[in-house]
């Protein structure tokens, strides 16, 4: 078993080192387009800069946030969305005059505080709610940022002047440098054939293979000034990665700081957080597919916290920022990395390549980065969303999309998901809006409680119960809905004695919604009706306990308000209320006699006489079990006097509360039928006297008075009939509605 786990051990290990091997050929070229796009801006000297920014980050991201965010098989490196608004950033403070010691200083301060601000999202666990950032917004956000990919290499790829931006060179086409546009045209097609044809190597490697051979095949034939290195404005150009270069980078910052005095916060904070907002919904959205294709489960918040780390370090020794990458995370699963020392991994071969490369990294052309860079910016645009042009109901979504790519081109990135939430909130009520609240309305004619009236009383509740209506409401009762809601409920209020409001189905409610029911419960008490409420959930998903709401708001106030906890107990009540204004609610203590019984009244004197010998009269005190279900009896029940609950026991313990029956009603009918075992538990509510007739002694009786025994067997066979006709006619009026 011992040597087992060692053999897995070993090949894991084996596989992690493979996949960071490869995961780094794909990261570290990326990392270093990434640093490069961030310090051109600055000038064509700071390309190497720029560089170095992007193998530290590649370096330290790898050792750090692998180690401490525990994702298995991710690969974190500096990426697009940071590229996109740190660049951004350089350009916009290059344009308003600020020096080079001022930028560089506020490119720290953004990634060191934007780190911080990850790790608080780690720490405040707030990885789960960056999760359910809606999907429009999502898009809309790598979309604009894959444009502002392209619209800033676009310059290097023609290779402009420093300043001149892609929009102004479309325009000056005298300006475009031949064998920038010949190599940058090498690496985009190589890139492209390169995704098409195989999965093994990696299509930035090949790219970048094929733009660097471009490069040597035109400085060895039409352009021989591009094999010197030094003041070369075509390649990055020599890095100092040696002791003082690097030592230099770290305290840079800091010196500039103690020089200049800190920034203004307006210029670090907004980016940050647009920095770190971004970063982490890259990381976390890489996450979640890693999740599907591995089947493995990821801590956001731990992964935040990781992230948050990585950046905070690789920014203290002047590192490019950097996220969790499906690029590098895809090469790493095909090339065998099987858990997070994967990513470790591929900060030590980062570490390796610095040390052993730097001398072939500051050849690297930097139109083959600006290509390499337009490639993975066209493949960040979402360009599925614009099949939501075919439906109508899909293109306010796109119409999102669109908003907050204009709005991330055309002003900065917060304000693009600024937006892009605010759209997404509209939408979304918008939906909530147009979703009726109101799932069924029935009346009391036609929806009745379980408790089983006798003939004249169901004809008098047939007859008025078009008075009391039933309305199941359900989803959210908020100031959208409101309006929509009172609309339908209001043509009944004028007509209507009572009002049930059935809140079952509720997921939501607010002060709106509150005031409305206090001003439905206002206009029945002009004209004396009753609202009532039922079911008002004590936990809804949200945590709050609708009922004591309802009654902070002052709903119970007074006594014109009735609350039951079941739909069935309110209807109860109800139809108690309508029959004592109908006269018909008054129930004699008294038994009353065998031949009084509705379902008899067609037998005569000498039947009821007959019927009689084979009865048998019990006292039953509240809360007295009559029978159980699954118990042996082949008794016809019937209740001279009291009250009785049917109720359908279940495995959990609990019941189901079937029927009530009263005074003058039967139960107990199947068993006396077929002679089986009852199926439900029946229970006194209060004293109650039951007359029993046993299946055995009417037999014996009805061997002697054939004639009382098909009149009593017909009575009860039509009391049945009407039962279930009764039940038929609910369930029609159910399905209908």
């Amino acid at each position: 078993m011992a040597s087992s786990q060692s053999k897995l051990s070993r090949a894991n290990l084996v596989g992690d080192i493979w996949g960071g091997f490869a995961a780094m050929l794909v990261a570290l070229p990326s990392a270093i387009a990434f640093g490069v796009t961030i310090f051109s801006p600055l000038g064509a000297d700071f390309g190497a800069k720029g560089a170095l920014a992007g193998m530290l980050g590649v370096t330290v991201l790898g050792l750090v946030a692998a180690t401490f965010g525990g994702t298995q098989r991710l690969i974190s490196a500096p990426c697009a969305p940071a590229a996109a608004v740190l660049s951004a950033l350089t350009i916009q403070m290059t344009q308003q005059g600020a020096g080079v010691g001022t930028v560089l200083l506020t490119l720290f301060l953004v990634a060191f505080i934007s780190s911080v601000i990850q790790i608080s999202f780690g720490l405040l666990r707030i990885g789960e709610l960056i999760k359910y950032m809606p999907f429009p917004v999502v898009s809309g956000y790598m979309s604009g940022v894959g444009l502002i990919m392209v619209t800033s290499q676009l310059p290097k790829w023609m290779g402009l002047p420093n300043g001149v931006n892609g929009w102004q060179g479309l325009h000056m086409m005298a300006m475009w440098q031949t064998p920038s546009l010949i190599v940058g045209a090498v690496t985009a097609v190589l890139m492209l054939l390169a995704l098409r044809m195989s999965a093994r190597v990696p299509a930035v490697i090949v790219g970048l293979i094929g733009g660097i051979a471009a490069y040597w095949a035109l400085a060895f034939t039409a352009w021989p000034e591009l094999r010197h290195l030094h003041g070369n404005p075509f390649v990055i150009g020599p890095l100092a990665v040696g002791g003082e270069g690097f030592v230099a980078s770290l305290l840079d910052p800091w010196k500039s700081l103690r020089e200049l005095g800190m920034p203004s916060w307006t210029d670090i904070l907004f980016p940050a957080l647009t920095l770190a907002a971004l970063l982490s919904i890259d990381t976390l959205k890489t996450c979640v597919v890693l999740d599907a294709m591995t089947g493995s489960r990821h801590d956001s918040n731990k992964e935040l916290l990781g992230q948050g780390l990585g950046n905070l370090a690789s920014s203290l020794i002047g590192g490019a920022p950097g996220a969790g990458t499906m690029g590098a995370t895809l090469v790493n699963i095909a090339s065998g990395g099987t858990t997070f020392a994967s990513g470790v991994f591929q900060g030590v071969w980062s570490l390796l390549a610095i040390f052993l490369l730097a001398s072939f990294i500051a050849w690297v052309p930097v139109a083959a980065l600006a290509a390499l860079l337009i490639v993975i910016g066209l493949k960040m645009v979402d360009w599925h969303s614009l099949q939501l042009l075919r439906a109508v109901d899909t293109r306010l979504d796109l119409a999102v999309i669109v908003l907050v790519v204009i709005v991330a081109n055309a002003v900065s990135l917060i304000a693009a998901s600024g937006v892009g939430v605010a759209m997404a909130i509209l939408l979304f009520l918008r939906e909530q809006i147009h979703t009726s609240t109101l799932r069924r309305k029935s009346f009391g004619n036609t929806s009745f409680s379980s408790r089983v009236r006798g003939v004249r009383e169901r004809e008098v509740l047939a007859s008025t119960g078009s008075h009391t209506v039933i309305f199941e409401l359900q989803g959210s009762l908020f100031f959208g809905t409101t309006d929509q809601l009172f609309s339908a409920i209001e043509p009944e209020l004028h007509k209507a004695k009572f009002v049930v409001l059935d809140f079952m189905r509720v997921q939501s409610m607010d002060m709106t919604a509150g005031h409305m029911i206090e001003r439905i419960r206002n206009m029945l008490g002009e004209h004396q009706a009753k609202l009532i409420l039922t079911r008002v959930p004590e936990n809804l998903p949200s945590g709050r306990d609708l009922r004591k709401y309802v009654d902070h708001i002052g709903l119970l106030s007074d006594n014109t308000t009735q609350i039951f906890d079941e739909l069935d107990d309110a209807l109860e009540w109800v139809e108690d209320e309508t029959l004592a204004l109908a006269g018909q609610a008054h129930v004699s203590p008294e038994g009353i006699p065998l031949g009084k019984f509705e379902i008899f009244h067609d037998l005569n004197v000498q039947e009821i006489a007959s019927l009689e010998r084979c009865t048998l009269r019990r006292v039953y005190q509240a809360g007295d079990l009559v029978f159980g279900a699954d118990t042996t009896g082949h008794e016809l029940m019937l209740i001279s006097r009291g009250e009785v609950k049917v109720s359908l026991p279940l495995a959990n313990g609990k019941t189901i509360h079937l029927t009530t029956f009263s005074r003058g009603q039967f139960f107990g009918e199947m068993s006396f039928l077929d002679g089986r075992t009852h199926s439900a538990d029946v229970f006194a509510t209060r004293e109650t006297e039951l007359i029993a007739i046993d299946r055995k002694d009417f037999a014996a009786v009805a061997v002697g008075d054939p004639v009382m025994s098909i009149s009593v067997m017909r009575a009860v066979a039509l009391a049945v009939a009407e039962r279930l006709r009764h039940a038929n006619a609910e369930l029609r009026e159910m399905r209908q509605t």
